[in-house]
């Protein structure tokens, strides 16, 4: 049984202020408040829309503390709305813990569907869409970014991150390098914006036409990468991975052969160490 009070989660465009939807001019009029990530920014898309709905901040470093009153004000009935910057809240954006909350609380959530950057691109990125894994943004430190990679170095999926403009040239270089030069890429920056930009290339090539032109470097960036090319018949080996880790495990510690064996099979580390755990303790055959 759902309670009064009830929060919309609301999409707002990405840049071209025509791309929102009448449903949700309606509800931003209709409720008694607004939390948005940045009061300042959402002013001017509200005062463009005639909307003057009272607005509070929700954002990374106040979402706990402003989930309490949110849901005191829901326990009132009062109907708010939450929208993010631009484009769907909570996609690498606030929003969870309060959603998360409101929803173990009772109440409604309900939908105001419209802009995605990640549907936006990969739409019009050429690239296998039935499939997809949004990795949002990676790691700011260079390690733990060909790390994350790494371990993506396999996945069948087309991938889909954001990026910033100060990391976008390491990024793309992180990428050729785990992902080969020859991976299919595309970048979407500054979707429906003045300056909007579209290009697909394999990485290498990519990142030598970024590199020549600094304008290519603005703004906000999808970055869409083709999934890791299935391996033909001919080409495959017979890896017995029990195998492998049992001739390991004879000359190294369980952790170190675990993650030799995840980077030669491409299969996830810690189901190795179990499985490695596992081995240890069976009895010898005889």
């Amino acid at each position: 049984m759902t309670r009064k009070g009830t929060l919309y989660v609301v999409a707002t465009p990405l840049g071209n202020l025509g791309d929102i939807s009448q449903r949700a001019i309606e509800t931003l009029r209709a409720v008694d408040l607004i939390a948005a990530e940045d009061t300042r920014h959402s002013s001017r898309l509200m005062q463009h829309l005639g909307v003057g709905t009272p607005m509070v901040a929700l954002h990374d470093f106040n979402e706990r503390e402003r989930t309490e009153s949110l849901v005191r004000r829901l326990e009132q009935g009062q109907k708010i709305a939450l929208i993010s910057d631009a484009g769907t809240p909570l996609i690498s954006d606030p929003g969870f813990i309060l959603v998360r909350e409101v929803r173990a609380q009772g109440f409604d959530v309900v939908p105001v569907p419209g802009a995605s950057a990640v549907i936006a691109a990969l739409s019009v990125s050429g690239l296998p869409t039935d499939r997809f894994i949004f990795e949002g943004f990676l790691p700011a430190k260079p390690k733990h970014r060909l790390d994350r990679l790494q371990a993506l170095r396999n996945e069948p999926r087309t991938l889909v991150f954001y990026e910033a403009p100060h990391r976008i040239l390491e990024t793309i270089a992180a990428m050729a390098e785990v992902f080969g030069n020859e991976r299919e890429a595309v970048i979407a920056r500054e979707l429906t914006k003045t300056f909007e930009t579209i290009h697909g290339a394999p990485l290498a090539d990519l990142l030598r036409w970024m590199t020549a032109d600094p304008n290519q470097q603005r703004g906000e960036f999808v970055v869409l990468v083709a999934g890791a090319p299935p391996v033909e018949e001919g080409e495959k080996t017979a890896l017995d991975t029990d195998a492998l880790l049992k001739a390991l495990l004879n000359e190294l510690p369980l952790k170190k052969a675990a993650a030799i064996v995840a980077q030669v099979t491409g299969l996830k580390k810690n189901d190795l160490y179990k499985r490695a755990l596992e081995m240890k303790s069976e009895p010898p055959a005889g």
